[in-house]
């Protein structure tokens, strides 16, 4: 099965928006099979409108069609979207994505895509045939069900069997250029029950495994925790995250509410970790210490890890954040993952290790100013009066025996991630 652990990788969308080239997909993922894959970092995944021609050197964020379906996308004669070869060359000549896939490949490296949900408006209008069916790209749309940020697609309508058809050849395409991941956008709030399901079955037939990651404009809802959980390897749990501290504090409530949800092959995501550079370029407007509560959260949450900011320009300090493997192992690794407990400017997750007597414990002050936070090691359900041996993962030191309790000062809008080791009595 795949995503057995949370998935961990790049994705274009934080630094480069609707405009990323193949070159800067190609510098990315020479960076992390340099600097980022023996920590574990894998997918290579090029969000956002990569079959729309470039408008260099603006960089733009919806671009959309006029009545008259101007600017052309790049689209085969069956109505499926290809890169567009301005900005992706090597895609020329119908090759598709398979020569990137291949390079990405060649480095150890997998490779995703980010599609939108439906149909393009450009086929409907051309009529274009459905593969494997004897229809048209109007029979499979539903002109009724738009995505509300972006006009490029219409929505299928599956209660017509080549509505399936055509996903069927869309991933069969994606099969054969090498695809490991996809990102389907659009999809999961609202929640459109049949496509969901016609992405999984479009996935499952077309001969290659793929993880499947599903995105919504909005937080996808709760109550559909239990069919997410059958059909997708990663969901969205809230809207685009930014450099933002109100945005990430927002994050504390979801991850908390999906925690149950967690576990292999499906993994509630807290989207892209907006850290580095991101577009513009410019530098991350998260302090610090609200990039390690960042990690601190998304590790002991166990959310998908995708780095949103160019990898190229990372400095030191960003590198760190990514490759502390004893933070990562958290992410990867740990068992039993929830909140503990939430006060008005404190938040505590605990997990375990998997198999041993080790904890986990992480400290977040959302407050504004430095605060001491406690903890009693019986409210992990660890003995009374039981003593500990502590250790800080993100300053990589023992920080001795400690008895019955841990307290530590934490940062404004900073985290403290700890390992509770036993310790002589």
């Amino acid at each position: 099965m795949l995503a057995q652990t949370p998935p961990m990788g790049w994705n274009s969308y934080d630094c480069f928006l609707s405009a990323v080239t193949e070159a800067q997909v190609l510098a990315n993922a020479q960076y992390m099979a340099d600097h980022l894959a023996k920590a574990g970092w894998r997918y290579i995944v090029v969000d956002y409108c990569w079959f729309h021609p470039e408008k260099a050197p603006v960089i733009f964020v919806n671009p959309e069609q006029d009545a008259q379906m101007r600017p052309r996308l790049a689209m085969d004669g069956y109505g499926r979207l290809l890169p567009d070869a301005s900005r992706f060359p090597s895609a020329a000549n119908g090759r598709g994505f398979k020569p990137l896939a291949d390079h990405i490949h060649a480095l150890g490296l997998k490779f995703g895509i980010h599609v939108l949900r439906g149909v393009p408006r450009q086929a409907v209008g051309e009529r274009t045939p459905v593969k494997g069916a004897e229809a048209t790209a109007p029979d499979i749309a539903d002109v009724s069900s738009t995505c509300p940020w972006i006009n490029t697609c219409y929505g299928l309508e599956m209660r017509v069997p080549a509505a399936q058809a055509y996903l069927n050849s869309c991933f069969d395409l994606y099969a054969s250029w090498g695809v490991d991941f996809v990102k389907v956008d659009d999809l999961s709030s609202p929640y459109h029950l049949a496509e969901v399901e016609g992405y999984r079955a479009a996935i499952d037939q077309c001969g290659r495994e793929m993880v499947f990651s599903l995105s919504p404009g909005n937080a996808t809802p709760l109550d559909r925790a239990e069919h997410l959980k059958s059909v997708g390897n990663m969901w969205r749990i809230v809207g685009d995250l930014w450099d933002n501290w109100h945005q990430v504090e927002a994050c504390f409530a979801c991850f908390a509410a999906w925690a149950p949800h967690a576990g292999p092959g499906h993994w509630p995501d807290g989207d892209m970790l907006p850290l580095g550079t991101l577009s513009g370029p410019r530098p991350c407007r998260l302090i610090r210490d609200e990039q390690r509560t960042v990690m601190t959260l998304w590790s002991m949450a166990r959310g998908p890890l995708f780095f949103g900011g160019d990898l190229t320009r990372n400095d030191p300090w960003t590198l760190s954040l990514m490759t502390n493997e004893e933070v990562l192992g958290v992410n990867q690794s740990s068992v039993n993952n929830r909140q503990l407990f939430r006060t008005e400017e404190q938040v505590v997750w605990a997990s375990q290790e998997p198999g041993g007597p080790n904890h986990y414990l992480a400290l977040f002050n959302t407050g504004s100013a430095p605060a001491p936070i406690s903890v009693l090691f019986s409210q992990l359900g660890l003995p009374h009066g039981e003593s500990r041996m502590v250790r800080d993962l993100w300053e990589r030191k023992d920080l001795g025996t400690h008895h019955a309790s841990i307290l530590a000062e934490v940062p404004a809008h900073g985290a403290r991630l700890l390992k509770l080791l036993p310790g002589a009595q």
